[in-house]
């Protein structure tokens, strides 16, 4: 079974468009068949792109960024903030090129399993993580993301209720100075880790 967290070479590539508005801006993305969720912004991600305050930040990491969508809506909307864009899915990181290039904005898009090839730190890491990867990777995802934010950087996430919402915030709480939950949703928390 293929799955968007894992580079499947044999998948066949069938590319499409489709139109997202948000923010009172309009994007287009082009999809493919193995990336996380296809042909639509997810709930998820677009609750937490409507959710995420970056004033006053200059720095932003997108993990596990698939094909780019967040990072993308996010550089188009506050083009002050140099975004940088990390995955492991090989199909995923072209697309987030070519929709660089079909919405005008400029991110560094990078290959890396988590924080692999990242030596930066960042004043905000944002991620609509993987949870089907694994509590292990995905509470290594916060804890590493931790020592990759600036002092006063934040981690912005998404979690399902379902998916542990609650346990996430405790564990969050073991190392990030203040978490707060930012926005409830269908379900779906945006939850805010501050490193002091």
């Amino acid at each position: 079974m293929s799955h968007y967290f894992k580079n499947d070479l044999n998948l066949k590539s069938e590319e499409f468009t489709y139109d997202v508005n948000i923010l009172d801006n309009p994007f287009t993305f082009i999809s493919d068949r193995g990336v996380f969720s296809a042909n639509h912004l997810d709930t998820g991600s677009e609750i937490l792109i409507k959710s995420i305050e970056v004033e006053n930040k200059k720095t932003l990491l997108d993990i596990g960024s698939g094909i780019g969508v967040i990072g993308v809506i996010l550089k188009k909307v506050y083009p002050f903030l140099d975004v940088t864009q990390i995955d492991i899915n090989k199909r995923a990181l072209s697309l987030n090129e070519k929709n660089n290039e079909l919405n005008n904005v400029t991110t560094k898009v990078i290959e890396s399993d988590l924080f692999e090839n990242v030596q930066e730190t960042f004043d905000v890491i944002v991620s609509n993580p993987p949870i089907r990867t694994g509590k292990k990777v995905i509470y290594k995802l916060y804890a590493d993301s931790y020592k990759h934010l600036n002092s006063n950087g934040t981690l912005w996430i998404v979690v399902r209720k379902d998916q542990g919402a609650k346990s996430t915030i405790d564990y969050l709480k073991t190392m990030y100075q203040n978490v707060e939950i930012m926005k409830r949703h269908k379900g779906f928390y945006v939850i805010k880790g501050q490193k002091c």
